[in-house]
């Protein structure tokens, strides 16, 4: 199935070009995989990846030809689009979060066009004094988006998550870099699109650079304060945007031997409900080949024993599988476990706000009671 996209308005956005060498399509090319499909805070014109060069960014993921070309390097982008863009984007997500030698000459390089930077890595570059200096001698600002707030603004957690009344359904997952961004996102938008006032929390570097309003790259915080800035985020979504639902973005997964972000995420935001996504093609963990994958059942029971919440569906993530074999396991998954279950990609939105107004009925009662 052909994914459209979403028309934005380019005028109010800078431009950005995304770097994700040798990387696009691929679990470490996660933040450009995800700007690709979805940016409100930038234009994205062209994605850097020499291996993919001269395809559609769209094609690339699968989704469809979008309009975004794939080029060798900033060169290229430049000379294609005529002009150079306003911003480079680092668009990969190592598990080291660090540059390489390489990687920090071609930034500098793109600091020394004119253009501002963009970094979600660990790894900050205003601490860095070879980037300080190019920025000032070229008028240019870099955003380390993974930066939390000085420590003394940090807040702890207060149980003030109790004063949150609309639900808060939790997008987790059974491993790393495995879509619960995408889902979260498509979900969001097909509950607005179906007139039910949803807000997202983001909680990674991409959701932010895609333009979370809400939220904080819990992984850089220290673990004292992340149930407490989760809490905070949810707190002000709420008393920001009024909305009927929030929809929490998830990290790594609870049973993750090195990502375990998500136990913040259950501790601060409380969420009354969990979907889950999961990759059927994977056998082994994303960075951590010699893990084998939970299955969804256990990472349900570790999630509902752990938290006072309840798992009320199974997204799919497509990798390496045909359509055929993702209807014969959205079957098999809810003849298992008892849920529904889709692909948030290839299947219809509608799907995803069905297993909420399943879980939150009265969601559709004031639905109903809005337009009678």
């Amino acid at each position: 199935m052909t994914i459209v996209p979403v028309p934005q308005p380019s005028d109010a956005r800078p431009s950005a070009v995304v770097y994700c060498e040798a990387n696009f399509g691929l679990i470490d090319g996660k933040t450009a995989n995800g700007l690709v499909r979805h940016s409100e805070k930038y234009d994205i014109v062209a994605v850097i990846d020499s291996q993919s060069a001269g395809r559609d960014a769209g094609e690339v993921l699968g989704d469809g030809k979008i309009g975004i070309p794939v080029v060798t390097d900033l060169a290229a982008a430049t000379a294609l689009l005529g002009r150079t863009p306003d911003v480079f984007i680092f668009g990969m997500a190592p598990s080291s979060g660090m540059l390489s030698s390489v990687e920090r000459a071609i930034m500098l390089g793109a600091i020394a066009q004119g253009m501002d930077l963009v970094n979600g890595l660990h790894e900050f570059l205003n601490d860095d004094a070879e980037f300080v200096a190019a920025a000032m001698a070229h008028d240019v600002t870099l955003h380390d988006v993974r930066r939390p707030r000085d420590k003394k603004d940090l807040r702890m957690f207060s149980g003030r998550i109790d004063s949150v009344t609309c639900p808060r359904i939790a997008v987790l997952g059974t491993d790393g870099a495995i879509g619960k961004r995408t889902t979260a996102t498509i979900l969001t938008k097909a509950l607005n699109d179906r007139g039910i006032r949803a807000t997202m929390v983001g909680t990674g570097q991409t959701g932010l650079i895609q333009g979370a309003r809400y939220g904080t790259a819990l992984d850089a915080i220290p673990s004292q304060f992340c149930s407490g800035e989760m809490e905070s985020a949810v707190v002000e979504a709420f008393e920001g945007e009024d909305p009927q639902v929030i929809v929490v973005e998830g990290q790594g997964a609870l049973s993750h031997p090195a990502y375990l972000t998500s136990t913040f995420i259950l501790r601060g935001s409380k969420p009354q409900a969990v979907i889950l996504q999961h990759a059927p093609g994977r056998t082994r963990l994303g960075d951590f080949g010699a893990l084998p994958m939970p299955t969804p059942a256990s990472e349900i029971n570790l999630i509902q024993t752990f938290a006072d919440t309840t798992v009320i569906g199974l997204t799919i993530n497509h990798e390496n599988m045909s359509d055929a074999e993702v209807t014969a396991a959205i079957a098999r998954y809810e003849s298992e476990l008892g849920i529904p279950a889709t692909d948030a990609l290839t299947r219809s939105p509608d799907r995803l706000v069905d297993m909420v107004l399943a879980a939150f009925p009265e969601l559709e009662l004031d639905l109903i009671a809005s337009t009678s």
